[in-house]
């Protein structure tokens, strides 16, 4: 990717925008001095981002800040994925600005910033007529799963599923690619270091990867990659049985098959969000299919 030349032109862009004034405010670069506040922001709306959540996110995408005399009052986060592609998310606006028009003007440097790629979101009820306004077409649902996990008895790992190791990580991003239809190797890269990978291995191929790390309240499982259901919780199985008693989330596409079996795992089904898509849907290249997603914000 760009390096960066990518944060020169999302610079040229925020330099481009309105100074702003003390009624609207002045959109600039996301930087690490928002941190602090953009965690007291997703509190406001009941998110449950960590710092390190925030720090992550950052780390690994841009983003666009909004101050209001001086005060963090807004966000939005988006990810490259390649040239083609993004995904947004992490779009906040504090509760005493909302019905300002803030969250319409933040988003649209945004979109003026990660042109002119096609972009993905997850949106939320709220959200949904910003989105439309600008041309986001809905392509599909997550649902939202998370709970205490229950015990897990009786639990024997199969053989051809085992941790996943340093030397499997590009093949485990080349899979990502043939189920996602996205080149995303430095979100892939954090996401096995942060956390706990196991990998299906049938005779000298991979056929499947799960990630669980820590977020929010506990644990996320995801992505989760996999030929079919079955495979797909077989591997969830492998990191849940080793977080009995843990509050542990995972986003499904609907359709996924998942959902009365997390139900029955404890993982409880408790919300939805639409997934939109603004220019082209990226294309699948394998038989590979996604059975659970990153978190919301990076698909």
């Amino acid at each position: 990717m760009r390096g960066s030349s990518m944060r020169d032109e999302m610079a040229d862009v925020t330099s481009s925008l309105q100074d702003g004034n003390d009624a609207t405010g002045a959109i600039m670069p996301f930087a690490p001095s928002h941190l602090a506040a953009a965690v007291g922001l997703s509190r406001q709306m009941s998110w449950p981002y960590r710092l390190q959540d925030w720090e992550f996110a950052a780390r690994i995408g841009q983003g666009l800040a909004l101050e209001k005399a001086g005060a963090l009052i807004g966000t939005a986060m988006w990810w490259p994925y390649g040239d083609d592609f993004a995904s947004a998310g992490m779009i906040i606006i504090a509760k005493s600005e909302q019905g300002r028009g803030h969250g319409a003007r933040l988003f649209d440097a945004l979109l003026a910033a990660a042109a002119p790629r096609s972009l993905m979101l997850n949106s939320t009820a709220e959200g949904l007529p910003l989105y439309q306004k600008r041309g986001f077409m809905a392509v599909g649902t997550i649902h939202q799963h998370q709970g205490v996990l229950l015990e897990q008895g009786g639990f024997a790992q199969p053989p051809d599923i085992r941790r996943g190791r340093p030397v499997d990580f590009v093949t485990i991003a080349e899979l990502d690619c043939d189920a996602t239809g996205l080149s995303r190797p430095a979100l892939l890269d954090h996401l096995l270091a942060a956390g706990e990978v196991v990998v299906i291995e049938r005779g000298d191929r991979l056929a499947g990867y799960a990630i669980a790390r820590a977020f929010g309240r506990g644990q996320v499982i995801g992505p989760v990659v996999a030929e079919n259901a079955s495979d797909a919780r077989q591997l969830i199985k492998a990191l849940l049985h080793k977080l009995a008693g843990a509050f542990v989330r995972l986003d499904v596409p609907a359709g996924s098959g998942l959902g009365t079996w997390l139900d029955a795992q404890g993982v409880e089904r408790v919300g939805e969000a639409t997934t939109m898509v603004l220019g082209h849907r990226p294309v699948a290249g394998g038989p590979l299919r996604t059975f659970a997603i990153a978190n919301q914000s990076f698909g």
